[in-house]
């Protein structure tokens, strides 16, 4: 049976933290091809003499780090053993009044899943890593397994989550394109157009998925596969 990595991340992931967008994400591909991708990225760090710990984010993405950055999503769409996934929420649209059994923390691994799901296939299996966050991280890997297998087992009998893990992503290569992938999607739909930089690398990310953030994608779109979260259309509970 084939075996895949996730390396998921989110950005804007809090629901008073003033942004609008909360973006969950991840990159996908085969395990066998993962530590091939990680250490392209680390030579690809060397030739612009920078550390294999160096961590290229979208929050720190500058004048000085775009080429970088840019070589590293150009990799990302070059490479077809990797896939890009996220669901997009406007956090503003969410009304838990009309799910007496969700809250906000409840809806955060709903999402999570509605994420996920998408990718996962039944002659598959899948080891999912998330980007550490805080003291509560440990928490959220389980509620998060427990959440994934009881919808796997109970929807389609199915055991194909190994593991959920959490890691740094300073010593992911991988995790670091995905955090470069929802930056760009969260700060497009903020309008935000401020830094050079970061609205270039959208255009570019833009022009090679042929999409722009706003609607989403054709369920079976391996590329570059969006879910625009519609609380009224979608149900999440």
């Amino acid at each position: 049976m084939e075996e895949f990595n996730v390396y998921c991340d989110e950005t804007c992931h809090r629901e008073n933290d003033g942004d609008p967008y909360m973006v969950i994400g991840c990159i996908y591909c085969p395990k066998n091809e993962s530590k091939e991708i990680n250490d392209r990225i680390k030579r690809l760090k060397a030739n612009w003499h920078k550390s294999m710990f160096q961590e290229i984010k979208w929050t720190k993405l500058s004048k000085s780090t775009f080429d970088m950055a840019k070589v590293m999503v150009q990799d990302f769409f070059d490479d077809e053993d990797m896939h890009f996934r996220a669901i997009i929420i406007d956090k503003r649209k969410l009304d838990f009044k009309k799910f007496s059994k969700q809250n906000f923390q409840s809806f955060y691994y709903v999402a999570y899943f509605e994420m996920l799901k998408a990718i996962i296939s039944p002659h598959a299996r899948y080891n999912i890593y998330l980007d550490i966050k805080d003291t509560n991280s440990q928490e959220r890997i389980v509620l998060l397994k427990e959440l994934l297998d009881k919808r796997m087992n109970l929807q389609y009998n199915r055991h194909l989550i190994n593991k959920v893990q959490h890691v740094r992503s300073h010593e992911i290569q991988i995790l670091q394109i995905t955090d470069l992938l929802i930056g760009a999607i969260a700060y497009d739909l903020r309008g935000l157009n401020k830094l050079k930089a970061k609205t270039d690398l959208i255009e570019i990310i833009k022009k090679q998925s042929k999409y722009d953030f706003t609607k989403t994608t054709l369920l079976r779109e391996e590329k570059f596969n969006l879910l625009v979260f519609d609380p009224k259309g979608d149900n999440y509970e």
